[in-house]
C-alpha cells in the first residue's frame, strides 16, 4: 500500500539532535517511510490512501520497550482481553516484551523457558493486534541454563533474555547468563530496583555493574527505585541504558530526566510503561510520562518524544522510530484536545496534557484516523481525503 499524509504543521523526527524536519507531508510504500518533508503532486496523487492533517503533527509511533505480554492479546494479571489493541489507540506502534513471565504456571527448568519464549516470539510473528507490532519472546534466566542454551534460543530467533525473575541466590548469579546472552548477540535487560513479584528480589547498582546488561528495566521504580545514589554509578560508571518507566517513581523519573542531559548522555534515557502490572492498564502511558518530563522539569518536549521513539529503536536495533526514509512506515498523527489552553499538540505536553491521538498508520496502513478512542477529541479535522480502496478508516470502526 501507498500512503500520504499530507498539510502537516509541524514533523518530529525521533532524533533528539535534530528534532524536526522541514515540510509538510510524509509519503510511505511497501511498509517503509520513501519520504518526509515536501512530495510532489504525483508521489501524492499515485497513493491508495492520503491523510489530510490539516495543520496537525506528526511523530513518529510510540515504542514501549517493557511490556508484559503473554498470548494473544491477553494479560492474566488484569484479566484483561484487547489491551494491545488499545495502546495503538494512545499512540503505541511498537511493544517489546521484558518477558512473558505473566503466562499462567510459566515454566522454570531450562527447556520450559526456552520453550516459552521461542513459542511466544512464533505466536506474534504474524500477529499484529490493532495494527501493532509485538517483539515477543524473552527468555527467562534460570538456574541450570548454561551457554549453549542461550546459543540454540539465539538460532532459532529469540534476541531477548531477561534477567530478575529467575530462583538465583543471589543477583549476582545472572552475570554468567547475561554474558552468554550477549555473546550470542541478545539485547539483555534486567528488572531493576524492588522487588515487583512474589519470588523476585532487589537489584540494585551494584548487581548490575557485576552483570553489564543491554538496558536497567525501570530504574526509576517498577514500582520500588533503587537508592537515589545508585543513579551516578550507572551512569558515568556504566554504559547501561537507562529505562524509566510510568508504573514507578515519579521522583525519581524527574531527577534521572535531569541528570541524562547534564551528563550528555541523553541517547542512554530510554522511556516504557512495564505494563500491565499491579499498576493496570496503560493505552496512554508512554504519553504521560512525556508530558511529566516535559511540564515537570525543563526537557524539550521534542527530547522526551524521543526517548520514547528513537532512542528505543537505536538500543534495541530496530527500523522504526525516526521518521526518516527507509524507516518502517509507523507514523502517529497528535493535535491538541478540544476546550484545552493550547491549540498545538507539543505546547499541549509542555503543559502536561493529554493531547489528541487523530491518527495511527503503522506498516504503511492507516489504522484509524479521526479520533482516537482513549483521546480527547482534536481541535482539526484530520481525515481521509482520498482512498482507492473500500475501507473505513475512522476511529469509530477500530
Amino acid at each position: 500500500m501507498k500512503t500520504a499524509i499530507v498539510n502537516l504543521g509541524t514533523i518530529v523526527t525521533g532524533d533528539w539532535r535534530n528534532p524536526t524536519v522541514e515540510g509538510d507531508s510524509i509519503v510511505m510504500n511497501d511498509g517503509k517511510i520513501q519520504s518526509v518533508g515536501t512530495a510532489s503532486t504525483d508521489d501524492v496523487s499515485s497513493c491508495e490512501v492520503v491523510i489530510d492533517a490539516d495543520g496537525a503533527t506528526a511523530i513518529p509511533g510510540f515504542i514501549d520497550s517493557q511490556i508484559h505480554n503473554t498470548f494473544g492479546d491477553y494479560t492474566p494479571r488484569q484479566k484483561t482481553v484487547g489491551f494491545l489493541e488499545s495502546y495503538v489507540h494512545g499512540g503505541n506502534t511498537t511493544a517489546i516484551s521484558a518477558s512473558e513471565v505473566h503466562v499462567t504456571g510459566r515454566p522454570k527448568d531450562p527447556e520450559g523457558v526456552k520453550a516459552l519464549a521461542v513459542a511466544a516470539m512464533k505466536c506474534f510473528e504474524n500477529y499484529r493486534p490493532g495494527g501493532m507490532r509485538v517483539w515477543a519472546g524473552s527468555i527467562i534466566m534460570e538456574p541450570g541454563l548454561v551457554e549453549a542454551d542461550f546459543k540454540e534460543i539465539a538460532d532459532k530467533g529469540v534476541w531477548l533474555a531477561k534477567a530478575g525473575f529467575g530462583a538465583v541466590e543471589t543477583p549476582y548469579d545472572y552475570a554468567p547468563m547475561v554474558g552468554w546472552a550477549k555473546k550470542h548477540g541478545m539485547v539483555t535487560t534486567v528488572h531493576t530496583g524492588g522487588s515487583s513479584i512474589p519470588g523476585s528480589s532487589g537489584i540494585w547498582a551494584s548487581h548490575l555493574m557485576e552483570m553489564q546488561p543491554d538496558v536497567s528495566f525501570h530504574v526509576n521504580g517498577g514500582p520500588v527505585a533503587m537508592p537515589d545514589e545508585d543513579f551516578s554509578t550507572l551512569l558515568y560508571e556504566s554504559e547501561i541504558n537507562l529505562q524509566v518507566c510510568t508504573a514507578g517513581n515519579l521522583r525519581t523519573l524527574l531527577m534521572l530526566g535531569d541528570m541524562v542531559r547534564e551528563a550528555d548522555k541523553f541517547d542512554r534515557f530510554l522511556i516504557a510503561t512495564d505494563t500491565p502490572t499491579g499498576s493496570g492498564i496503560m493505552p496512554l502511558g508512554m504519553m504521560y510520562t512525556i508530558t511529566h518530563l516535559a511540564s515537570l522539569t525543563d526537557m524539550p518536549v521534542e527530547h522526551a518524544i524521543a526517548a520514547a521513539t528513537g532512542n528505543n529503536a537505536k538500543v534495541y536495533n530496530l527500523n522504526s522510530g525516526f521518521l526518516a526514509e527507509g524507516k518502517d512506515a509507523d507514523v502517529v498523527v497528535l493535535d491538541a484536545c478540544v476546550g484545552g489552553t493550547k491549540t498545538e499538540p507539543l505546547d499541549g505536553l509542555r503543559n502536561g496534557d493529554i493531547v489528541a491521538v487523530s491518527a495511527v498508520v503503522t506498516d504503511g496502513i492507516p489504522r484509524f484516523v479521526g479520533r482516537s478512542r482513549n483521546t480527547p477529541a482534536g481541535n482539526r479535522a484530520v481525515r481521509v481525503a482520498e482512498s482507492k480502496i473500500i475501507q473505513d478508516f475512522s476511529g469509530a470502526t477500530h
